[in-house]
């Protein structure tokens, strides 16, 4: 009965790795292949298929939970469901959804905290842009920030 169900296991884990594993290693070698623009040095700029693309981050106040930022995004072509997801750069902290806000017919805008890590002040962050849960794929670059605490 043990063997059966170690078998059982192992044959979801391979089938797991098989559907998800692909996607999972693609991710972190398409961000380390493309270089870096830290959207906290000034606005990142790009040229795709659709138009003229532009991601600017700004330092707001700090608040109870820390340092909050203000993302602003200016797209050619208006998403569905368009979401900036936070996830680790120098360290994996795991990846926070931010919803992004229509304020003008192609301009989208959020706000939101950076976690931080406890162990050291120094947190690189990763900001991939999405449509609901695919991935918009035409970002030449690699959109980072230093979290600040």
């Amino acid at each position: 009965m043990l063997r059966a169900i170690g078998v059982l296991g192992g044959v979801v884990v391979a089938i797991a790795l098989w559907v998800f594993g692909p996607q999972w290693f693609d991710d972190a070698s398409q961000a380390e292949s493309q270089p870096e623009c830290d959207l906290l040095s000034g606005p990142c700029t790009w040229e795709a298929d659709n138009g003229l693309w532009q991601v600017v981050l700004e330092r707001m106040e700090a608040g109870d939970q820390g340092m909050e930022y203000q993302l602003g995004i200016t797209v050619p072509k208006a998403p569905d469901r368009f979401l900036a997801v936070l996830k680790g750069q120098s360290m994996y902290m795991g990846e926070y959804p931010v919803p992004m806000e229509r304020q003008e017919p192609l301009r989208y805008q959020a706000t939101f905290t950076a976690p931080f890590c406890t162990t050291g002040a120094d947190m690189v962050w990763r900001i991939d842009l999405q449509d609901g849960q695919k991935v918009i794929e035409n970002v030449p670059w690699t959109l980072v920030f230093h979290a600040e605490k």
